[in-house]
């Protein structure tokens, strides 16, 4: 009881001073860190969070499960339509390219790791948070082109990366011996992507179907809309458990499925995810905090090493390359590969990884090299936003009307409103 009731009061007293830290370096994500740090000095806190380790990962997983879904659900095809485009060359060649030299940037800094955990490594990290630079997705500052593309990478490449990651721990117990490939890698296919894959198409259509038919013929009040829209993705979370599938895949599938029978869902998933998503979200950093508290002195430079590596090489490089023959000025493709911190998502895949109870001679080092990477995120991210808009603001002040960068949008494209905001 000792950490949810300090973390219930926390919101409360950020919550009378949110609009005045929003005009500050501080950001929610920081402040959420910091006090869970803070809480794990109490004398019985490590003892609690030990105990109450299942429930805590549960509250996050259900967390990262709503806002798989709202992401998903939002997503429209114009949105990813064509080559030249910002998020799909994000979500694509730079997603790849960033898993890949992510990969061997653990081979080779982090030691002893098979290519297979430094995979898991990398798919844990490839996911990008909207949220830790809230005030760039914000800022009229930002060409809108450029927000609406980071905003919308950072609500899709977390669903994108959970095959990955799944992936890679399934070939990382097979190269330890612990069974055999077939085994492994059919029980993968079929239970954790088939399972998934199938459960979030029955329950999207399912659910989507049910929902704009209760709307068009006007059985539903609209106060009760959001709450029908929530109960698809948590419907998702228990027939996952019941299969042994993915409920991430499943949530993230059922939130592109809902758009067959309802258009409108991922407007009214949002009203869900603006409200008491922030409340999963900012938990999920508390408990983040704690875990940084009690692995700190295992901490060491290597996994500092990486996490500087991972922010900016294995990020930037990529991006720079998915951009390419787009005539983006430099400062916008430095921009956008800088901007692309890790939170949210890498932190409860991690904590995912660690349920999966895989046993690998690396889990340590894997642990470490995600939190220091998570950890150096939310600070440096955090306290670069606001001098990096006015630096971009500036450069974007001098170009020519005919920018790139300036083009013209055709339509609203949202994002990780959840962690981040409206692209609008």
């Amino acid at each position: 009881m000792i950490l949810m009731s300090a973390f219930v009061l926390l919101v409360f007293l950020y919550s009378l001073v949110s609009r005045r830290l929003e005009r500050t370096v501080i950001t929610a994500p920081i402040l959420f860190t910091c006090a869970g740090v803070a809480i794990s000095l109490l004398p019985r806190a490590a003892t609690e969070l030990e105990l109450e380790r299942h429930v805590l990962l549960l509250v996050a997983e259900i967390g990262l499960v709503m806002t798989l879904f709202t992401d998903a659900s939002r997503v429209s095809p114009r949105m990813l339509k064509g080559n030249r485009n910002l998020p799909t060359r994000l979500l694509s060649t730079g997603m790849l390219l960033s898993i890949v030299l992510g990969a061997a940037a653990a081979m080779f800094v982090l030691g002893p790791l098979t290519w297979w955990e430094a995979g898991i490594v990398a798919a844990i990290l490839a996911p990008t948070d909207a949220g830790l630079g809230q005030v760039i997705v914000n800022s009229e500052r930002v060409p809108l082109r450029i927000r609406q593309a980071l905003n919308v990478e950072a609500g899709l490449n977390d669903g994108l990366s959970v095959p990955f990651l799944m992936f890679f721990i399934a070939l990382a117990v097979t190269a330890e011996g612990s069974a055999g490939t077939g085994a492994v890698l059919s029980r993968f296919l079929v239970e954790q992507l088939g399972y998934g894959t199938l459960i979030g198409v029955a329950a999207g259509l399912a659910g989507g179907g049910l929902l704009g038919l209760a709307l068009r013929r006007q059985w539903m009040a609209a106060a009760s809309v959001p709450l029908g829209v929530v109960a698809v993705p948590l419907l998702c979370v228990l027939a996952s458990e019941a299969s042994g599938a993915s409920m991430f895949i499943a949530a993230f599938v059922a939130g592109l499925a809902a758009q067959v029978g309802f258009r409108g869902i991922g407007e009214h998933a949002i009203e869900f995810t603006e409200e008491w998503g922030q409340l999963f979200n900012y938990f999920v950093f508390f408990l983040f905090g704690l875990f940084v508290a009690r692995d700190w002195a295992q901490f060491t430079p290597a996994v500092f090493l990486y996490a500087v590596l991972s922010l900016t090489v294995v990020r930037m490089a990529p991006v720079a390359l998915a951009l390419r023959n787009l005539g983006l000025s430099r400062a916008t493709v430095w921009f956008m590969g800088w901007f692309g911190p890790r939170g949210l998502a890498s932190i409860v895949l991690g904590l995912v990884y660690l349920e999966q109870q895989a046993s690998l001679p690396g889990e340590s080092t894997i642990r470490l090299a995600v939190m220091a990477t998570v950890l150096v995120s939310i600070v440096a991210h955090g306290l670069s936003a606001v001098p990096g808009i006015d630096l971009y603001g500036k450069k974007m002040a001098s170009l020519d009307a005919s920018a790139p960068e300036l083009a013209p949008m055709p339509e609203a494209v949202a994002g990780r409103d959840g962690r981040g905001s409206h692209a609008s």
